[in-house]
């Protein structure tokens, strides 16, 4: 009896699910090498920002920024009465880009983040303050900012939810600024570069330089186009059936 209920427990200790990742994203990590060869930065989304590829897994980033303040929430991302809108149909997908940020106030924020009557922003790099996406968790809240053609946001902190939700869609990258304040010393409008490879962020207008966290393991999951991509890529799941 007490082999059994031995041989029982050992069972139970060893049976694990299989996990696709063998840690939940922490943030920041070195990034491991990986055996998967990403020869090309897939487009799985409709909109995307203006990105200027170094590599496959080193794109980056140029254009004029968005500043936001700190404790940016879900709700100003993308309010809850859009949330009945389907991602995964076109149309659907590209409303949720026109009404990215819509919920900020514009007693605050005079400047919209995409301009009435377009579902494209001009504005592909986020500069924001601490504890982004905050508030309720919704994963339309990353796939709003990349459905308008943002693919960065460079922040103080963020909200673990949509931290993990933006590595999840594939939708933006969530960078962490190591210094604080930085956007305080951005305006909307300034022309900046976010290079991944070096963990950089630029502001052409001002000729200041801030240094980011590694993105880590979170980056190849983002560069495949989401963590499903990034599975069958690697050959963890099967690949998505052929809609023919």
């Amino acid at each position: 009896m007490a082999m059994a209920t031995a041989t029982m427990m050992s069972m139970t200790a060893t049976a694990q699910p299989p996990q696709l990742f063998p840690k939940p994203f922490l943030h920041p990590q070195p990034l491991r090498p990986l055996a998967l060869k990403v020869t090309n930065r897939p487009s799985p989304r409709p909109l995307r920002g203006a990105v200027t590829a170094r590599s496959a897994a080193t794109p980056t980033f140029h254009g004029p920024c968005y500043v936001l303040g700190d404790n940016i929430d879900t709700d100003q991302i993308i309010p809850a009465e859009h949330l009945t809108l389907v991602p995964s149909k076109p149309d659907e997908y590209r409303k949720l880009g026109s009404l990215a940020l819509v919920g900020l106030p514009s007693s605050a924020y005079p400047v919209p983040f995409v301009d009435p009557g377009s579902d494209c922003t001009r504005y592909p790099v986020l500069v924001a303050g601490a504890n982004f996406g905050c508030g309720s968790s919704r994963e339309h809240a990353p796939v709003a900012l990349g459905a308008s053609g943002a693919r960065v946001v460079v922040a103080e902190s963020y909200a673990r939810i949509f931290f993990r939700n933006s590595v999840a869609t594939g939708e933006v990258y969530p960078l962490e600024s190591e210094a604080v304040g930085v956007w305080k010393e951005c305006s909307t409008g300034d022309i900046v570069t976010v290079d991944l490879e070096e963990s950089k962020l630029v502001n052409h207008t001002t000729g200041k330089e801030y240094k980011l966290k590694p993105i880590g393991d979170a980056g190849p999951v983002i560069d495949a186009g989401g963590i499903f991509a990034y599975a069958r890529k690697a050959g963890m799941i099967a690949a998505a059936p052929s809609a023919n």
